[in-house]
């Protein structure tokens, strides 16, 4: 997807996962993932303070996922092009589903994540949630796709996310 890419452990099977374009990489044949080719609108999140903009929800049954919500999380993609591993949902423009209110989903093919292969500095999740204006719409759609993981849901003034991550220099907020 033209993008670097930098993971650490949170626990649990749960990771982070930094995501940026690879000025050196030849652009994909389609939009970038997590609405990356929208550098404006990624800038803009950043000096605004929305740092986390979405996350990614595993699925064995990404078609299932997708029928009938193609509007909302596109549709499959098989990944890395060269030697497709996995299969990702992408809307065609790249966007984030529904601004990332919603998670982008991945289907690893009956395939476990490797987390051997993930740094593991001793951070826990301990805390995850979205502030939304609108919080019953997402919760029903977490529901109707019974999201395992998914973080909680608030009222707020705009879409934001917020993490608490147990690091060894104390509890950290990312948002």
């Amino acid at each position: 997807m033209g993008t670097h890419n930098h993971l650490l452990q949170l626990g649990d099977g749960v990771y982070l996962e930094i995501v940026a374009l690879d000025p050196e990489s030849e652009a994909p044949n389609q939009a970038r993932w997590f609405g990356l080719d929208d550098q404006r609108q990624v800038r803009a999140d950043w000096e605004e303070g929305r740092r986390l903009r979405g996350w990614v929800a595993r699925t064995d049954a990404i078609d299932t996922v997708l029928a009938g919500r193609g509007g909302v999380f596109g549709r499959k993609v098989a990944l890395p092009a060269n030697g497709p591993a996995f299969d990702f949902a992408i809307p065609d423009d790249g966007a984030l589903p529904l601004d990332g209110a919603v998670p982008s989903v991945i289907d690893r093919r009956g395939k476990p994540r490797s987390m051997a292969a993930i740094a593991d500095l001793g951070a826990r999740l301990r805390g995850f949630c979205l502030a939304h204006p609108e919080p019953g719409p997402i919760a029903a759609l977490y529901r109707e796709l019974a999201v395992e993981g998914a973080p909680a849901l608030i009222l707020g003034p705009r879409l934001r996310y917020h993490a608490q991550i147990e690091t060894q220099a104390g509890l950290r907020q990312l948002s």
